[in-house]
């Protein structure tokens, strides 16, 4: 285990932010890690970088999680439980899971990150989230070093949430994740109106777990940026989830305001749309901006620091919340 001093995390970061860390150390087995955890008391953990903006340098060691594996650990008549290691690619896990035809992950396809950070927030996309088929959560105690394995139901799922992002926060590392995948015959979430667009315009009638998640992979080309060729964090904000009677007071002013029933009492409202109706898609400010094809989406044209793209994305909360009345929160971790 070798530590790096005055360690730049530029490419460790997907908005490309060019700030430094004091020490850096990539960890690759959970031996080392909990070696290093009864050494060091004050540490930054970092996975894929992939939801993360940084604003200012890391004055304390920064520990990569960097280990990997996945390997089938139970298999049954219609499903497998694997187990993936917490540094794996989340896309390339997905991959991984197609290829052995273990169905479930395909709507998360191209997702970027890590398996490790995934839990954390709930990743989801087009129907399906991460806690539809993860069983449990290993993890290791910061404080102790000893290791907890948490069930899902342990885990507190909710939209783009979990335990590890509240009470949890800050005292565990995650090092695997279990999950239960289909085999043989898979149950297909295709319903989301872009996915079945995609397979009629391929003329895909009985879809496979592949075609599912190369619809998804053209969706999300057509829609978001690639943060390898502009820095950018995905969907920076979480779509407002609202009361119906908010939504009808909202509807009142403005009629095409698309949404999607949560429940009998709850509404969800794009936050893109709220961002594109405030004028602030395609725009610029300085090398920090919004994508011009997608209001969602903060992007770091090249030098932007953090705390430009941190300052603008208050600016896009403030004018929502002035023309809506509604209050979006960011889906990225902000340091």
């Amino acid at each position: 285990m070798q530590i790096q001093k005055d360690f730049s995390l530029k490419t460790y970061n997907t908005f490309g932010l060019n700030v430094k860390a004091k020490n850096f150390i990539a960890i690759r087995t959970i031996n080392d890690l909990k070696k290093l955890i009864q050494k060091e008391k004050d540490f930054f953990v970092l996975g894929g970088g992939s939801n993360l903006l940084l604003t200012k340098d890391i004055d304390k060691l920064v520990i990569q999680i960097a280990f990997k594996g996945i390997e089938v650990i139970g298999e049954y008549d219609d499903h497998v439980l694997v187990q993936a290691s917490a540094g794996e690619n989340w896309h390339e896990f997905v991959m991984w899971c197609i290829d052995h035809d273990f169905g479930g992950v395909e709507n998360l396809s191209l997702i970027p990150g890590n398996v490790g950070t995934a839990p954390i927030q709930n990743i989801g996309a087009y129907g399906v989230e991460l806690k539809d088929t993860c069983m449990a959560v290993e993890t290791i105690e910061i404080e102790t070093g000893n290791t907890k394995t948490y069930a899902n139901s342990d885990c507190k799922f909710g939209y783009r949430n979990s335990v590890f992002k509240n009470e949890l926060k800050g005292k565990y590392i995650i090092t695997n994740v279990l999950f239960k995948l289909s085999k043989n015959k898979h149950t297909l979430n295709s319903s989301y109106g872009a996915i079945q667009s995609e397979l009629l315009k391929n003329g895909i009638k009985k879809p496979t777990i592949r075609d599912i998640s190369n619809a998804v992979i053209a969706i999300r080309q057509s829609k978001l940026p690639d943060p390898k060729k502009i820095g950018n964090s995905g969907s920076f904000f979480k779509n407002p989830i609202i009361s119906k009677a908010e939504f009808e007071k909202l509807r009142e002013n403005f009629k095409d305001v698309p949404h999607y029933t949560v429940s009998k009492t709850e509404i969800k409202v794009p936050a893109g749309w709220l961002v594109e109706q405030c004028g602030f898609k395609g725009k610029r400010f300085g090398d920090a901006g919004i994508h011009k094809d997608q209001a969602l989406v903060l992007v770091n044209y090249g030098t932007a620091t953090g705390k430009e793209i941190y300052d603008l994305s208050k600016l896009i909360q403030r004018t929502v919340f002035e023309k809506f009345g509604i209050a979006i929160e960011a889906e990225v971790n902000i340091i």
